[in-house]
């Protein structure tokens, strides 16, 4: 029989793992699940020490579990889609990291935390975020519903749905469908002491609270499937017996999803618009836009993060939505990362599950929550989702090491090959502390910095204030963009804003247009230079030379934004204005105009240019 790792002391070594693991957890959770790159910056601090801590350990073996470096090669061929495939480079690697640290934590947990004390200290962790997690839903649903994390205000589409920590709603309910199985094991299994009982019971009504408050359709689905699959999976047992407690969960699902339709109105609302649009309206656009990316780059994808970029090209008139990703890790990996990155990533989770379908007990119920989890992959974006991937990496480790075990075998070798082996550990450990210090900070603070500085500028154009009054504000912005392009130069997103913080100046000093022209069009040259494929960054160019009066030269960038995002209503617009900037051209303004419109009727600048346009059509030559 194979040693279970349960059995291992635990060191001083191994208690800081779970200290620096769990600190990263609580942070990255608590701070809307590290959507925002401010507050990545000390999620991968935190990571970058797990692993040097994990490699400097003089207690760990040389030996690792065959499960984590199943996903070495996917890390190194996206590392590679990055540098040479994705048009999005500083994205990509915004996306590398987040695999990065996902497979470190997975490695981690597997390799480093064996002592059964400071495996059930995880548990207790990743358990009483989510008992935490379901308080604050409950202070969104039965006191202020616009509250979320970090001073925020809930978007007005989840008014009356809990999102938790994390501002999203399905990513509250998927978090719950993760925990919902192993708790309700500990709560009534057998072999549990009255105490354990009771606050496994106290914790699970906690977390079905919360998985109902999130009024997530896609959760409750994916956790009934889950519990009707997991029979199915099971091994050692007759098919009539599997198919037995397959019957037996579906009634289960089918009675609680009853009685919460007939109790909970936002439950019922939310079913009954699902049968009304024949399931969902939006998200089928964004998976045809994924699948159709991925037919013109089978092999390689589109590259990483790209899927925003390339959707423009597939959006549908009328779908005014920016969707980021595709809500569906599947499709999502597919198209970016193509069909070999797709095999490398879900071909390597594929092996690790086959070889944990048969675990028990405890373990068996954990592995119930990760395939309800898998399965709400298929309608959303968890992944992308720091704090979701890394809990997820977390309890997958665990069931891992509990499902598959491997034989704990001696240290063997020369004397001089351990020492080597230790001095390539500590360099190791050496180069992760550098590599986040003075490459993934730097990116997550320029990302920042601009998000921030770019954030004040649609707060101003949102609002329709006066630019020419805005002079210390636009001022105190270009001053951030261009630190961000200092930090990170790769950014091509915080060259194009720093063109147009640039061209908005010229409103508020006129007499400097073609200077500050000039300035727009070597930065947002920069953008294009870095990234060809985003329409914004065209129209940046194009403006930069319509303001040193190289109107022509402009028109080629607008006709390329055009090809680019051709259902944009900003993109018509522009070229609308571009247009009207000549006297010979106001008819094609004005059709630019018309087609802006009818995309978006409610667009207000495109409303006042037409009634520019009409009104000088309308005056005697």
């Amino acid at each position: 029989m194979p040693d279970s790792p349960t059995h291992v002391r635990a060191s001083a070594w191994e208690w800081a793992r779970v200290a620096l693991l769990s600190a990263n957890l609580l942070w990255t959770t608590l701070c809307l699940g590290g959507s925002l790159p401010g507050t990545r910056v000390a999620m991968v601090v935190l990571t970058a020490a797990l692993l040097a801590v994990h490699l400097a350990d003089p207690l760990r073996g040389m030996r690792a579990h065959p499960a984590g470096w199943l996903f070495a090669p996917f890390l190194v061929y996206a590392a590679a889609n990055v540098a040479w495939v994705s048009p999005v480079r500083w994205l990509g690697w915004i996306d590398w990291i987040n695999w990065a640290q996902t497979a470190a934590v997975y490695w981690v947990v597997l390799n480093g935390v064996e002592a059964r004390a400071c495996r059930r200290a995880l548990w207790i962790v990743v358990v009483g975020l989510g008992v935490a997690s379901a308080a604050l839903a409950g202070y969104q649903h039965f006191v202020n519903p616009r509250w979320i994390m970090l001073g925020r205000t809930q978007a007005d589409q989840f008014i009356g749905r809990s999102s938790g920590p994390f501002g999203i709603p399905n990513s509250l309910g998927v978090f719950m469908a993760l925990l919902i199985p192993p708790v309700g094991a500990q709560a009534f299994g057998p072999g549990r002491t009255r105490a354990v009982r009771a606050l496994c019971i106290v914790a699970l009504a906690a977390l079905a609270a919360g998985f109902v408050l999130a009024v997530s359709r896609g959760a409750w689905l994916a956790l009934a499937a889950a519990f009707a699959l997991r029979p199915l999976l099971s091994r050692g047992r007759s098919f009539g017996r599997r198919l037995a407690g397959a019957a037996v969960a579906v009634g289960a699902a089918a009675a609680a999803v009853a009685i919460l339709y007939f109790s909970f109105p936002m439950m019922r609302e939310r079913a009954d618009r699902f049968v009304k649009d024949a399931g969902e309206h939006s998200r089928p656009i964004l998976w045809r836009g994924a699948w159709g990316i991925f037919r013109e780059h089978r092999v390689f994808g589109g590259g990483a993060a790209s899927f925003d970029a390339l959707f423009e090209a597939y959006r549908p008139e009328g779908f005014h939505d920016q969707p980021v990703y595709a809500h569906c890790d599947y499709l999502n990996t597919l198209c970016d990362y193509g069909a070999v990155g797709f095999v490398l990533l879900f071909g390597a989770a594929g092996l690790v599950a086959w070889r944990c379908m048969g675990a028990r007990g405890f373990a068996g119920a954990a592995f119930t929550g990760l395939v309800a989890f898998a399965l709400h992959l298929l309608v959303d974006f968890h992944l992308k989702i720091p704090a979701l991937a890394m809990i997820f990496a977390t309890i997958a480790a665990l069931v891992t090491a509990d499902a598959w075990h491997v034989r704990r075998a001696q240290e063997t070798g020369a004397p001089l090959v351990r020492r080597l082996v230790r001095g390539a550990a500590l360099l190791a450990a050496a180069g992760a502390l550098a590599v986040a210090a003075l490459w993934a900070v730097p990116i997550y603070r320029a990302e920042k910095i601009r998000s921030l500085a770019r954030a004040t500028i649609d707060k101003m154009a949102k609002a329709g204030n006066d630019v020419s009054g805005q002079g210390a504000i636009l001022a105190s912005d270009r001053v951030s963009f261009e630190r961000a392009v200092a930090l990170d130069p790769e950014n091509a997103q915080a060259w194009a804003d720093l063109a147009y913080v640039d061209s908005l100046q010229a409103l508020v000093v006129p007499k400097e247009t073609v200077g500050l022209g000039v300035k727009v069009e070597k930065e947002a040259a920069r953008a294009v230079g870095l990234c060809p494929v985003i329409a914004e960054f065209w129209i940046r160019r194009g403006t930069g030379l319509d303001m040193q009066y190289r109107w022509l030269e402009g028109g080629d960038c607008f006709v390329r934004a055009l090809q680019l995002a051709p259902t944009r209503a900003d993109v018509w617009y522009y070229q609308a204005y571009h247009l009207s900037l000549a006297s010979t051209e106001t008819g094609a303004a004005l059709a630019a105009t018309e087609l802006c419109l009818r995309l978006d009727p409610g667009f207000l600048l495109a409303q006042a240019l037409r009634q520019r346009l009409r009104a000088g059509l309308k005056q005697p030559p």
